[in-house]
């Protein structure tokens, strides 16, 4: 998951878009840190469409701080004016110090209390020419202190989210539970307690993330070729989980980013 705009439908559309890397202790609680800056002119929008990655999203802006759920659809935001947010997507060794139960959490967001981490981060992005890495530091140092060291159990659930959502995932649940060396029920009760989606889901989630990049950076790939490498049965399944999922189908997409 290194992508620099995974998940990001439209790349083209984005404002300045940066993806920061979790270093240090860090690294064991977020994937990377994600940073949008934007200044749209008054009176204009920018709509910003994305498919998620299947996790949690730690959230501050100017407005507060906010915890989001895995999702299960397509979403969207439109910027207005100038403004920024810092992002920390993050792993499940993280999730349970935040949340007690994150399928509550899907497809929703709620406010979290967390006034240190807001101010600290709010003063970092005020700064001037390095103002992302202090943002990340402070956010960094604020989310170890406050989930300390990661349980084994906790690295496990580390190591199920990429089994079924890293890069060369699992095409299947069994093939997960496999590689980790539990049972399909140990796999689905660790998705559940520290996503809040199924195994089946998160698997779903990635791969049609892939396709959307595939389909956008290579635009003379065949789709069925692209639906064969990422393990959908045939043409017609990847159409019909785009979709479900975009409410497109793959040409259409195609043809949207090209424009």
């Amino acid at each position: 998951m290194a992508n620099s705009t995974g998940g990001v439908l439209y790349p083209a559309r984005l404002p300045q878009f940066h993806r920061l890397p979790a270093v240090g202790q860090v690294a064991e609680l977020v994937a990377w840190f994600w940073i949008p800056e934007w200044d749209v002119e008054p009176g204009h929008t920018s709509r910003q469409e994305i498919v998620g990655y299947p996790a949690l999203n730690l959230v501050v802006e100017q407005d507060g701080v906010t915890l989001s759920g895995a999702t299960t659809r397509a979403s969207h935001r439109d910027l207005r004016g100038h403004g920024w947010a810092v992002g920390a997507l993050l792993r499940p060794a993280a999730v349970g110090a935040l949340i007690d139960d994150p399928a509550s959490l899907v497809d929703h967001m709620r406010t979290l209390d967390e006034p240190a981490l807001h101010a600290e981060v709010t003063r970092a992005m005020a700064t001037g020419e390095g103002h992302r890495d202090r943002a990340v530091s402070v956010f960094s140092h604020w989310l170890v202190d406050r989930v300390g060291a990661p349980t084994d159990a906790a690295r496990l659930a580390n190591a199920m989210a990429e089994a079924l959502a890293g890069d060369g995932g699992a095409l299947t649940p069994a093939e997960a539970a496999t590689r980790l060396a539990v049972s399909v029920r140990t796999l689905e009760r660790m998705a559940h307690r520290s996503v809040g989606i199924s195994p089946a889901a998160m698997i779903r989630r990635r791969r049609l993330q892939d396709a959307a990049q595939l389909v956008r950076d290579d635009p003379g790939a065949d789709l069925s070729t692209i639906a064969a490498e990422l393990g959908y049965a045939d043409h017609a399944h990847l159409t019909r989980d785009f979709r479900a999922v975009l409410g497109i189908a793959p040409r259409t997409y195609r043809a949207d980013v090209e424009e």
